[in-house]
């Protein structure tokens, strides 16, 4: 057994929680996501710099705007997964405190802004930014699910969730509870 696992061992047989959050960030694992997702950025940032505007002069009309509006989705959704792995490598490095770091992810919004692989023309766009586009997705799943593990308990009513809610029902239930009619 080792010295780390025993200490662990000590730990929770003592009753003291372990913090996923801090184990993780202090790991190698959080300094591998956050090359990757620094990695990512910066070939996002070369793509829609060099090939992917050669790229987007080719389109017609439709997929143009298509085009433009998917690049400026990945751009902002990129900016704020990288926000996100800047505060948490801050905090690790002890650049900023713990409250620093809460107050900063506080303004982050790690909202999925819908996925586009089912709008119309999507198939049209260059490989290029729908490959990134797919990675964007996949980098940004992995660190909603470590945010909302990495949340201390009392963070746990800023989380943002995951499914979106059903305006109909939503509107429903005001409705329902207006005129106290029963709901179905």
């Amino acid at each position: 057994m080792t010295t780390e696992s025993r200490v662990n061992q000590d730990l929770a047989s003592a009753g003291v929680t372990i913090s996923f959050g801090e184990r993780f960030q202090a790991s190698s694992q959080f300094d591998h996501v956050f090359k990757e997702g620094m990695l990512l950025v910066e070939t996002t940032a070369s793509y829609l710099d060099g090939q992917g505007r050669r790229e987007a002069k080719t389109l017609k009309p439709p997929t143009s705007v298509l085009y433009a509006t998917e690049s400026m989705r990945l751009t902002t959704r990129l900016l704020d997964l990288a926000s996100w792995l800047l505060v948490r490598r801050a905090l690790k490095e002890g650049e900023i405190t713990a409250e620093e770091a809460r107050r900063k992810r506080q303004r982050l919004k790690l909202q999925s802004l819908g996925r586009p692989s089912h709008i119309k023309g999507f198939g049209e766009l260059p490989e290029g930014l729908r490959n990134l586009i797919e990675e964007s997705f996949k980098l940004h799943d992995r660190v909603v699910q470590l945010d909302l593990a990495m949340r201390e308990p009392h963070d746990q009513n800023n989380v943002v969730p995951l499914v979106a809610a059903n305006p109909v029902a939503d509107q429903m239930s005001l409705l329902t509870r207006a005129f106290g009619g029963k709901a179905s």
